[in-house]
């Protein structure tokens, strides 16, 4: 075995900085970029490669095919990291950039992490790439769409790389061991890759910390299972992946999948998520997606949060859990959701209409108000707005039917009233409270 895996050297000598691809045939998992007729491939192959942005999640290979453009394009290759670097560094670089085109050679200046670069450093970059002095390349796991400026993204392609497959994953791995010389059992290369979330950099550093708990040489499960087992999962609630994961499980309970929901609410408990987070997501949920269906289904969400925030965990993944299952086997309707949408955007196009005299509080007009609790079925028809408006649009499932019902008959008794004259109240009026 290599004296590069002896525990004094783990630190120094990094697997993943030794495993990482030197050409095209050496990198995985890009496909549809990277294919046969992948768009990358070919603008690589012509030494046509644009300035450009590659978003994708972590240890997807960005950085690696970065520099391999670089190589395969007869380029100077700078790089900057823009959590580091400063407004000098930049200058710099793009000073050497220019230097290294009056001498007629090319430059592909690599700025990873690019979306912490701030709006004025940003900015900066937009003389260089339109004179044509570098080749940007940027790597970022956030949305570029949301974190670059748009004068920036009108000048740079935009490639977005795919969180790599346990295929790819098991190809790099193979790699790895026959580049290094060490040996590893079949259940530990399962265990991970399953367990590397996609990120060959993740997989290769766990490989290397692994070296270190067993026999010189040998990879087993046990020792896999030590390393993995200290290692906190894929999560970042400042991350995007947080707002994909609770997003996914929203919609897992709103599309009443019930072990997907699971799946998404015990990813989120394992990896620390605020419990009260997602009990308030709960309680949207239960308005905006079951709504009049069931309407004990935002009681349930409203009384999970308050168990949540008096239980804490661990026992508060039980009551998630419950409010988890419920929601996502309830009778659904957006009816609700519909129809305030309906209202909204009436009222900001119609702004205020006047409110009928007969129903304003002080009023002469007042005693024309007609008291619904006077009339069968405690009901009469009566104008509330001074134009006929519907927003709302009754669902035909859960407890909604009746609802639906109700509203039809009303609407009925409307028409009729409106073609005979009204036959007054069943028994005295009562004195006007309104």
């Amino acid at each position: 075995m290599s004296t590069l895996f002896a525990p004094e050297n783990l630190e120094s000598e990094q697997l993943a900085n030794r495993c990482t691809p030197d050409d095209l045939d050496e990198v995985f998992g890009q496909e549809k970029l990277l294919g046969k007729k992948g768009p990358l491939l070919q603008l690589i192959e012509s030494d046509s490669v644009p300035s450009a942005v590659f978003y994708g999640p972590p240890g997807c290979g960005k950085t690696a095919l970065a520099k391999i453009i670089a190589k395969r394009t007869n380029s100077a290759f700078i790089r900057l990291n823009a959590v580091t670097a400063k407004t000098d560094d930049l200058r710099k670089a793009l000073k050497r950039a220019q230097e290294n085109r009056l001498l007629g050679n090319k430059t592909i200046l690599f700025i990873d992490e690019i979306h912490r670069f701030n709006k004025m450093v940003q900015d900066g970059l937009l003389p260089a790439l339109e004179e044509g002095v570098v080749t940007l390349i940027g790597t970022t796991t956030k949305n570029p769409f949301f974190y670059l400026i748009p004068p920036l993204r009108s000048r740079v392609l935009l490639f977005e790389f795919e969180q790599l497959s346990t295929d790819a994953l098991k190809i790099i791995l193979e790699k790895a061991v026959a580049r290094e010389g060490f040996k590893i059992d079949e259940e530990a290369r399962e265990f991970i890759t399953r367990c590397s979330s996609g990120d060959a950099r993740r997989m290769l550093n766990l490989l290397q910390a692994a070296l270190g708990l067993g026999k010189p040489g040998l990879i087993t499960i046990e020792d896999v299972e030590g390393v993995i087992g200290k290692q906190p999962l894929l999560y970042d609630r400042d991350e995007d992946y947080h707002y994909d994961v609770i997003s996914a499980f929203i919609k897992s309970v709103r599309g009443s999948d019930p072990d997907a929901a699971l799946y998404w609410l015990a990813l989120m408990l394992e990896s620390g998520e605020d419990l009260l987070y997602i009990a308030r997501r709960l309680v949207i949920l239960a308005s905006e997606d079951i709504g009049l269906a069931d309407s004990s289904a935002l009681v349930l969400a409203v009384s999970a949060y308050e168990a949540v925030d008096m239980v804490g965990m661990p026992e508060a993944r039980l009551i998630l859990a419950h409010a988890t299952l419920r929601l996502t086997l309830a009778t659904k309707s957006n009816s609700s959701y519909r129809a305030i949408s309906k209202a909204t955007a009436f009222v900001k196009e119609r702004g205020n209409l006047e409110v009928p005299d007969y129903l304003k509080s002080a009023h002469p007009a007042k005693k024309n108000y007609l008291y619904p609790h006077d009339y069968k079925y405690h009901y009469v028809q009566q104008q509330y707005l001074k134009e006929r408006v519907f927003f709302y649009e009754p669902g035909g499932l859960g407890d909604e039917k009746e609802m639906k019902r109700r509203l039809e008959f009303l609407r009925k008794l409307s028409q009729e009233e409106k073609n005979v004259e009204q036959t007054g109240p069943e028994d005295a009026r009562s004195e006007d409270t309104g």
